[in-house]
């Protein structure tokens, strides 16, 4: 049987027909230069006058249709209106047009057959064409005729146009190709839009202490700690080690908090009174928009909080007054940037505070052209479909394409800037498939499902190049690794300043809040966590909303969880960066054993020179590397960077790993799967937890050359060292390195094949493996 060929993974450089043609030297000129030009003709509904009444009341219900050939739009009807006003875009696709003629037909709505009221007809042959920055054509009063091409009674104000993407009134109009897609909610779903993420700050609540508690048990010595809530994060401090009813913490709660404000922070001061049972002794609720803002390290005024308590009496709440009070420090960090994306491909690095902005050093211009190639994503009417939309994330700034209804062949081409600020980010462009189209939403819990996504980074981009590739959309599946389909992509990065960017190398990568005052690893996580979830219910929130998954799946929640796949990636991409040691190892060892004994004499000769003119070795070793770096230019990667699976261990992972991948977090397995997984996890560790410890052991070997743990081992060295000191005094230095590298590169045939004393001395010296459990 003939295997099946395997499934391309590769990037492809494309050649487009970008902006029209229209270049100009390097550069392309026209407006939406990155994509390919697509031609539709608008047409502009405005208003109508003096409509005749068709029913019986004498009153008309009008709506228009406007049809070209076999495609139909309509706007909404008005209830007992004669002069409506509309004021909505239809766009057709030149490509799909079949008729030469575009009738805009004004309709009575009737329960049972709706009436013709006029209409008017255009020649397409007529219809002019607009190129932006030309301003919009000024639309005009047309009379209605009946059928006969008689006049009849009203008119009708049109504006009809040809055009490209690249029109204002693209966006909000409404298309032929989404002529299935019926319902404003649903048609609002397939628009192209831009989103912004909140602004994100970190809440510092620097707990110091308490006063005047007033405990329920006053025998007993209280256990006090403080309860703090914003949203749906709530953190606590340790038990206060002062057991009095004024007890002191000095601890740092932080939070994510995003503008604005909606909920306040809510701090209680409670007492464990028993293993389960707490007792609130006071509360306070502070809102966020009073707090101060500082933007450097320098600290903030501390305040005193009075605590309220409520008491039931009667079964109705008493707010009792008292003299409990709380002290703390409360402030929004400006100086650090919020993260809330992946360290590793993030695409913003800037601090909350805008103060703390640098100017920016370029602009990231992309063009989303089409998706070729894509897999059925659901069934409609027995049938395979897919209804295809783009996300890209950069920064604050998140865009969505408009959705091209049932195709696997989608044209998008549209284009999107991004002001960039540090070229050490990464742009993500992902794809999905649209199931809140057909009324989906009454079906219950409909999610877009993913088709694949890019990265790029930007600092691999040349400046001012036009990169047009076909990027392979790679999605794992519990079943391996799977092509969806190729997206088309179009990207330049123009830099305003080369001198500023190049700066910019020099410079920390986070703010410099992260160095000064550094968050904790797993702080930085829990934080990350808490920011992920507030972008994701913000965006969702947003009309029409940018679905929890898609945020989810752009902003790489989940990559932190365990998978073997991904451990055994990391692990051969360690052994990739070491094999180039252990080539240079098995290089010199090559040269030891004159294997080839002309490169060896050559090497023999170089020692000398440079151990006779030792200030020539680190000259030497800089132009050695000069010479490699422009050795290696000819084969620069000519790409940008793409999915790779073979580095990802996609397409060699076992069934059982990636299931294991897809596992529920708690674990939705039956137990004895998850035991097998447990005992196989086990085995691996114990292979991590070998090395880690001959680690160990090799630094503590180190460590006790001098610590007397073996008292000879320790004498013997310490005496090498006393005679090593006196033959380095007496001898010059030139002549102690010439023997010790003659001696290394000394012929085999004075070589024994036993291992060399310094290192026996080694691997005798005791570690504390002894010590160990």
């Amino acid at each position: 049987m003939q295997r099946p060929p395997p499934e391309d993974f590769s990037l492809k450089e494309t050649r487009p027909h970008l902006g029209g043609g229209k270049i100009s030297g390097d550069k392309l000129t026209s407006t939406y230069d990155l994509v390919e030009q697509m031609q539709y003709l608008y047409v502009r509904v405005v208003k109508a006058k003096e409509l005749p009444g068709k029913d019986l009341t004498g009153s008309c219900d009008p709506y228009v249709e406007v049809k070209l050939g076999n495609y139909k739009g309509t706007t909404r009807h008005f209830e007992k209106k004669s002069n409506p006003e509309w004021n909505q875009v239809f766009a057709f696709s030149k490509d799909r047009i079949q008729a030469s003629f575009l009738e805009a037909t004004v309709k009575d709505k009737d329960v049972v057959k709706d009436d013709l009221i006029g209409r008017v007809v255009f020649d397409l042959n007529e219809v002019p064409k607009r190129v932006p920055p030309d301003s919009p054509l000024a639309p005009q009063w047309y009379r209605l005729e009946d059928r006969k091409s008689d006049k009849v009674r009203g008119e009708l104000m049109l504006a009809v146009w040809f055009g490209t993407q690249a029109d204002e009134a693209f966006p909000e109009a409404w298309h032929s190709d989404a002529a299935t897609v019926s319902g404003s909610d649903a048609l609002a779903n397939i628009r192209s839009k831009v989103y912004l993420s909140p602004k994100l700050w970190y809440l510092r609540v620097n707990v110091i202490e308490a006063q005047d508690l007033i405990p329920g048990d006053k025998g007993r010595y209280p256990e006090v700690y403080v309860k703090a809530i914003m949203g749906n994060q709530a953190l606590r401090t340790r038990v206060s080690q002062s057991r009095t009813i004024n007890p002191m913490w000095n601890e740092d709660l932080m939070f994510v908090a995003a503008e604005p404000f909606e909920e306040p922070l809510i701090l209680s001061v409670e007492d464990r009174v028993a293993p389960n049972k707490d007792e609130v002794l006071g509360r306070c609720a502070i809102p966020l928009q009073f707090l101060d803002r500082r933007f450097d390290h320098r600290p903030v005024n501390s305040r005193w909080y009075n605590l309220e308590k409520h008491i039931m009496v009667d079964g109705e709440k008493k707010e009792t007054k008292f003299a409990s009070r709380i002290h703390m420090r409360i402030c929004l960090e400006g100086g650090y940037h919020v993260l809330d994306e992946s360290t590793h491909y993030s695409s913003d690095l800037r601090p909350t505070a805008k103060q703390l902005w640098k100017p920016n050093i370029g602009v990231l211009e992309l063009g989303i052209l089409n998706a070729t190639g894509l897999m059925p994503m659901k069934t409609k009417d027995g049938r395979g479909t897919t209804d295809a939309y783009c996300v890209a994330k950069y920064g604050q700034k998140w865009i969505r394409t408009r959705t091209i209804i049932d195709s696997f062949t989608p044209r998008w081409n549209e284009q999107y800037t991004w002001e960039v600020f540090d070229p050490c980010t990464v742009v993500t462009v992902g794809v999905f498939d649209n199931c809140h189209l057909h009324g989906a939403e009454k079906n219950g819990g409909a999610k877009d499902s993913r088709i694949g996504k890019v990265r790029i980074r930007l600092s691999t981009l040349e400046t001012d190049r036009v990169y047009t590739h076909s990027y392979p959309l790679l999605v794992l599946h519990p079943n391996g690794v799977k092509k969806m389909g190729e997206i088309h992509l179009a990207v330049r990065f123009t830099c305003s300043s080369l001198l500023n960017m190049m700066y910019m190398y020099s410079l920390p990568l986070l703010p410099k809040m992260h160095y000064i005052h550094p968050l904790t690893v797993s702080q930085l996580d829990n934080l990350r966590h808490q920011a992920t979830q507030i972008v994701s219910m913000r965006l969702t929130r947003a009309e029409p909303p940018l679905r929890k998954e898609v945020v989810e799946y752009m902003l790489d929640v989940g990559s932190h969880m365990w998978s073997m796949r991904r451990s055994k990636a990391n692990f051969f991409r360690i052994m990739g960066v070491l094999s180039g040691l252990i080539a240079v190892g098995k290089w010199f060892e090559q040269i030891c054993n004159w294997k080839n004994p002309i490169t060896t004499v050559l090497i023999h000769l170089l020692f000398i020179i440079l151990v006779l003119y030792p200030e020539l070795i680190l000259p030497t070793i800089f132009l050695y590397l000069f010479l490699i770096g422009v050795w290696y230019y000819r084969w620069r990667p000519r790409h940008p960077p793409h999915m790779d699976t073979r580095l990802s261990h996609a397409d060699s992972a076992h069934p059982d790993e990636l299931d294991e991948e897809f596992d529920t977090f708690p674990t939705s397995r039956p137990s004895d799967i998850v035991r097998m997984r447990y005992d196989r996890l086990r085995s691996i560790a114990g292979r991590i937890q070998t090395v880690v410890g001959d680690l160990a052991t090799q630094g503590e070997r180190v460590q006790s050359l001098l610590s007397w743990r073996d008292p000879r081992a320790t004498a013997l060295f310490v005496l090498f060292c006393l005679i090593a000191a006196v033959i380095l005094y007496v001898t010059p230095f030139q002549v102690v390195a010439l023997l010790i590298g003659i001696y290394v590169l000394r012929h085999p045939r004075f070589r024994y094949r036993l291992p060399s004393p310094p290192l026996n001395f080694f691997r005798r010296l005791p570690a504390r493996t002894d010590c160990m459990l």
